[in-house]
């Protein structure tokens, strides 16, 4: 089956020091781009996160300190991965809670704007969970009937997303050859403006707070009954795309260009 794309559709893996999306670091980075033509492209590289890598997270995907100590940082290869994944869409399996955030938190601290709210994001897991409710691995043996060898391999990983993705275009006639389609598909639970889930979307557009004591509540009725609150959040422990996307709500409230 051939794809149907109207622009590149990147499926990217990435290995990291670890879980946290605002604090840990890629160390292994994994690209399989497949352009409108059919054709492919791929880009692997190993890259010094210049913090500790945990023993424990070494255990699994078998990177330590010593192999990425000679390696790149990702600001020394921040362009070239901006470059290779221009205009594209991004997929991955899970790629929609971590690998897409946790790539998206690397380029800002590069002060690179990759403008991931103009891309169509295709989550394989989003779509293998509403579908059969499984893992990477079993997806792998359930679509493509093989094993997975060298798993937390950053490019196995991505490879065997991709066949899964195209095993499950195959298998399931109500899933459209269409990326509007899968990426509205991929989308898991409430709708939400950033990737941490911070900030819902309701059936009107209203944007409200997804957390704490004022979960439920529309974000601008909390910034005028709260003021402070949009500083605490600017200096609290949130990822830098949560801040910008309270920061682009603040300046709409502030301007009164939008209320809601």
């Amino acid at each position: 089956m051939n794809l149907k794309l109207e622009k590149p559709l990147a499926f990217l893996d990435l290995e990291t020091t670890g879980v946290n999306v605002s604090k840990d670091k890629i160390v292994e980075i994994a690209i399989i781009k497949i352009n409108p033509d059919s054709s492919k492209e791929e880009y692997n590289k190993r890259i010094n996160p210049e913090i500790p890598i945990p023993i424990e997270t070494s255990e699994i995907h078998g990177i330590y300190d010593f192999d990425v100590i000679n390696s790149p940082n990702f600001k020394a290869v921040s362009s070239e991965i901006e470059d290779f994944i221009k205009g594209c869409d991004l997929g991955g399996f899970n790629s929609n809670k971590f690998d897409i955030p946790l790539l998206v938190e690397e380029f800002y601290r590069c002060n690179i704007d990759i403008k991931i709210e103009e891309r169509k994001l295709i989550d394989v897991q989003n779509i293998f969970h509403k579908m059969e409710q499984r893992t990477l691995v079993a997806a792998y043996q359930f679509y493509c009937n093989k094993d997975l060898t060298n798993a937390h391999s950053a490019l196995a990983d991505t490879a065997a997303t991709l066949a899964v993705f195209m095993a499950q275009l195959e298998k399931y006639e109500n899933l459209e050859n269409n990326i509007d389609f899968l990426h509205d598909f991929s989308i898991q639970g409430l709708k939400t403006l950033d990737f941490a889930k911070r900030i819902a979307i309701d059936k009107e557009n209203n944007y409200l707070i997804n957390f704490g004591k004022h979960k439920g509540k529309k974000v601008v009725d909390v910034f005028k009954s709260e003021p402070s609150y949009y500083s605490w959040i600017q200096s609290g422990d949130f990822t830098t795309n949560t801040k910008l996307c309270f920061k682009k709500i603040w300046n709409e409230f502030k301007t009164q260009k939008v209320w809601k």
